[in-house]
């Protein structure tokens, strides 16, 4: 185990001192990208909805920052908080995040997911100390045939149901903005980097969002009745939350270095050993939290691809980056922090984060040196 204080001089230093601000930090990756940022030495803002649920990882880490709780959808308010805040990188995470609800409610999926980019972009536009934007979309942005092709990032973008349709447009509207006026000087006295990120699906400790497997496994092992599953056959690219968080943060460091080469799209995803069927992974989870139950839910769903895969070679190569946990050690911990949280109210979140952090040392990967 490392000491807390030496994880300032990750990603080489770039964030130490540096006002960030992350959007979504009360949701389940922006906690934990806030967490790391702290952790970095960072000035760490945040732009959000207050936290939902009773149990929230935000409210559990009670980080010490200076935060806006707003509505992306407010232009106005939006501005003014980046007037504010005056950060120098910004990390987008906020947005609707879930499928089934965007099928229930597609006018605020597409509000939120689009035009509260356009919205924060602006302020971006306004803000003259911002730098660089990582603007994290998903890897369902992608026109999906359910071919079984790892997708790359030069692939077509499209969108079955309204929230990949929505990030499908995120991604359209960064690369506009991007060629369009934050790639010159637009009035701010310098250019803005904006990459965008495309990640897979993703656990870890701290996530009660609605129609998300682990939470529902956790929700089924705590009490409530079994978690019932949609799709057990489908197959995604399942990691560890601070995966493509480490991802998000080699990519912010390189923008910084060199704003105009890496400013476009990348993917961040686990190798092909990780892509697990739903039924592999509860399977996995509940050998290590037995109180888990679930049943198969026979009656007809919206659709969902049956089918994800990302190739991260882009990444891997020109970033170097990649994972660091197997899907073993990723569904351990991530059932290790939520037992630890329900029987003993412990939050193992920093030690969650160390230990991945010595594993990267150990592994001999660059942002970790």
């Amino acid at each position: 185990m490392i000491a807390p204080t030496s994880l300032s001089a990750l990603f080489g230093g770039a964030y130490r001192g540096r006002r960030v601000l992350v959007t979504g930090h009360t949701g389940f990756k922006g906690s934990w990208l806030a967490l790391w940022l702290q952790q970095l030495g960072a000035s760490v803002c945040g732009l959000a909805l207050p936290a939902e649920g009773k149990l929230n990882h935000s409210r559990l880490l009670r980080l010490p920052l200076d935060e806006a709780l707003v509505d992306l959808r407010d232009a106005g308010l939006v501005r003014s908080a980046l007037r504010r805040f005056e950060p120098e990188l910004v990390f987008h995470l906020a947005a609707q995040p879930l499928v089934r609800r965007s099928y229930r409610d597609p006018a605020a999926t597409f509000d939120t997911n689009v035009m509260g980019l356009v919205h924060l972009l602006e302020a971006v536009r306004a803000t003259p100390s911002v730098r660089v934007v990582v603007n994290a979309t998903t890897d369902k942005c992608y026109r999906h045939g359910d071919s079984g092709q790892p997708f790359r990032e030069t692939d077509p973008l499209g969108g079955h149901d309204p929230y990949s349709a929505s990030k499908a447009c995120a991604e359209l509207v960064s690369a506009s903005y991007r060629a369009s006026f934050l790639s010159q000087d637009d009035g701010r006295g310098h250019s803005v980097a904006l990459a965008t990120a495309r990640a897979g699906n993703v656990v870890g400790g701290g996530d009660w969002g609605e129609d998300r497997l682990i939470p529902d496994l956790v929700r089924a092992a705590t009490g409530a009745a079994p978690t019932l599953i949609r799709h057990p056959g489908a197959v995604r690219p399942w990691q560890h939350v601070l995966e493509p968080l480490a991802g998000y943060l080699c990519l912010g460091q390189r923008l910084l270095q060199d704003p105009q080469a890496e400013a476009e799209a990348w993917n961040f995803g686990p190798p092909a050993d990780s892509h697990l069927q739903v039924q592999q992974v509860i399977e996995a989870f509940a050998q290590a939290w037995p109180a888990v139950r679930y049943a198969i839910d026979g009656r007809v769903h919206p659709h969902e691809a049956t089918q994800l895969h990302l190739d991260c070679r882009k990444a891997e190569q020109r970033l170097h980056w990649r994972a660091v946990w197997d899907m073993p050690t990723t569904l351990q911990r991530s059932a290790w922090w939520y037992r630890r949280q329900y029987e003993q109210g412990a939050v193992t979140s920093h030690e969650d984060l160390q230990q991945y952090v010595a594993d990267a040392r150990d592994r001999g990967l660059a942002w970790a040196a």
